[in-house]
């Protein structure tokens, strides 16, 4: 069968692929545009194994809330190069997967990635791979938090599209809710409150305070009483409660809260990239490296 320039302008605005891989697809397939399709689907998920393991720190975080407020979903999306993220298809696929998170409220990312991304469609993981073909950089969705709520409020704030905030809050309006969110972004608390923080991480605080008193020469029972106080301070840097509200600093918020009769029940801060390896490249040292291989 002829392999026209319509065919293969229909199977690229099918595909989003190149010309010359559409042309391609369609000589292997006899001109059969379905059967087109199915071959680029099968040779992009392979070439998009062998991105997964590239290095994925940039991306957006993305949130949504039900209509009646009483559920939200938060997501972090990771791909290589921010101007990948700010990219249509990049964006569409982020909204779509934190649709799915609300509507599904799917218990862990590996149930996640099982779900359709549309109705009737592939699923999340398939969907991803045909993306990371289709656009030539390794895509992750990499964590994410859905919060329910029968007796409060779930709301949510974006700082641009590298930090997002998602929070239940008790009692209050929405005008503290979105003041709350925007604290947590600012100030990132670790938790809650002090109770909530991991005995672990307060111990490992208090050794290096310990050791860092004693280097004073002063007697163990001032060393503990400073340890005390410095401890004290350092829980209520890290708390939510125990910080100075940023739009009020003379008050912390859990003053904010009880004057609002209000209370924070949970909260999840995602920002782009937290805790992702970057690699170190040097544009010069890699061009000159090309050139004594070549």
């Amino acid at each position: 069968m002829a392999i026209t320039a319509q065919l293969v302008k229909d199977l690229r605005e099918r595909t989003g692929a190149g010309m010359m891989e559409c042309k391609k697809a369609l000589v292997e397939t006899d001109g059969d545009m379905d059967a087109a399709v199915e071959f680029m689907r099968k040779r992009g998920l392979a070439k998009a194994d062998k991105k997964a393991d590239r290095v994925a720190a940039e991306g957006a975080v993305v949130a949504a809330i039900a209509e009646d407020g009483r559920s939200g979903a938060l997501v972090e999306i990771n791909s290589e190069t921010d101007f990948v993220a700010n990219g249509d298809d990049f964006q569409a696929f982020a909204a779509k997967v934190v649709g799915r998170i609300l509507a599904d409220a799917p218990a862990d990312l590996e149930a996640l990635m099982s779900l359709p991304l549309e109705s009737g469609g592939p699923d999340l993981e398939t969907a991803q791979k045909e993306l990371i073909a289709r656009i030539g950089e390794n895509i992750q969705v990499r964590r994410f938090e859905r919060y329910a709520t029968d007796t409060g409020q779930v709301f949510k704030y974006l700082h641009g599209s590298r930090i997002g905030v998602l929070l239940e809050l008790e009692g209050g309006d929405e005008a503290l809710g979105r003041d709350l969110c925007m604290h947590i972004a600012a100030s990132q608390p670790v938790c809650v409150a002090v109770d909530d923080v991991p005995a672990e991480r307060r111990e490992k605080e208090k050794e290096i305070l310990v050791a860092q008193a004693r280097e004073s020469g002063k007697p163990d029972e001032i060393i503990e009483k400073m340890v005390e106080g410095r401890l004290r301070k350092w829980l209520a840097e890290i708390t939510l409660l125990g910080q100075p509200f940023v739009k009020d600093p003379d008050q912390t918020v859990e003053a904010l809260l009880e004057a609002h009769g209000a209370r924070v029940v949970q909260f999840t801060r995602l920002e782009v990239g937290e805790g992702i390896e970057k690699r170190e490249e040097n544009f010069a040292e890699e061009v000159a490296a090309t050139i004594q291989g070549s």
